[in-house]
């Protein structure tokens, strides 16, 4: 398994690919270890507000079909799969189980285990669903560029899509829509070579930035 350790490779080599080699395929364990890694992303409280959905069989891409705007069918059709990243409004419902564990895990104290519950689930808990919905699309934001980075130093490319209708991208995959909002799907595989990928020019930090 490729694995690329250069920081300054990963980050200034990312490009967003929008036709990928169909015959390379990305095996389930290996996605997983990536989906791992790319959950070390920072999150609210340590909430971890996010739920993935890999698609990567035909009846999947086909479902997608169903709610993708056809420019992003080349992504859909070639690449090894798209995850499904969803913002998850009702984490806080296994965060008390989370700390348990982390205390019988040892990696924290009695203490600071009923510091963080007593302060946060009740916070979470009572929070109308505005709170519940922004933290959840920052903290699925997070993890979603974080995987993309991941992917890269596994030796894939990415391209992130937003060109869906988000009302129906959870239903599709039998999730509760009330709970599961969509934040982004991410096309992951070997671009194909024979792609022109344009060097686009960003916006310096200087015309972005005050210092105050």
């Amino acid at each position: 398994m490729f694995k690329e350790n250069d920081f300054e490779k990963i980050v200034l080599g990312r490009q967003s690919v929008r036709h990928f080699d169909p015959s390379r395929k990305i095996s389930h364990e290996e996605l997983l270890q990536m989906l791992n890694e790319a959950v070390q992303a920072p999150s609210a409280c340590n909430l971890q507000s996010w739920k993935f959905v890999v698609v990567d069989s035909p009846e999947g891409r086909e479902k997608l079909h169903g709610y993708f705007m056809p420019f992003n069918y080349p992504q859909v059709d070639t690449a090894s799969a798209i995850l499904l990243v969803f913002g998850n409004t009702k984490s806080w419902k296994k965060y008390e189980d989370l700390w348990n564990g982390m205390l019988k895990a040892g990696k924290v104290s009695q203490e600071a285990r009923d510091a963080a519950v007593g302060t946060f689930l009740p916070l979470y808990k009572n929070a109308d669903q505005q709170m519940l919905l922004a933290d959840a699309l920052v903290d699925a934001a997070l993890v979603s560029m974080q995987f993309m980075l991941v992917a890269r130093a596994h030796g894939y490319d990415t391209n992130a899509m937003a060109g869906y209708d988000s009302a129906k991208a959870a239903a599709a995959f039998d999730l509760d829509p009330t709970q599961f909002v969509p934040v982004m799907a991410i096309a992951i595989g070997k671009g194909d070579p024979s792609e022109t990928i344009p060097d686009t020019t960003r916006y310096r930090a200087e015309e972005l930035t005050d210092f105050a």
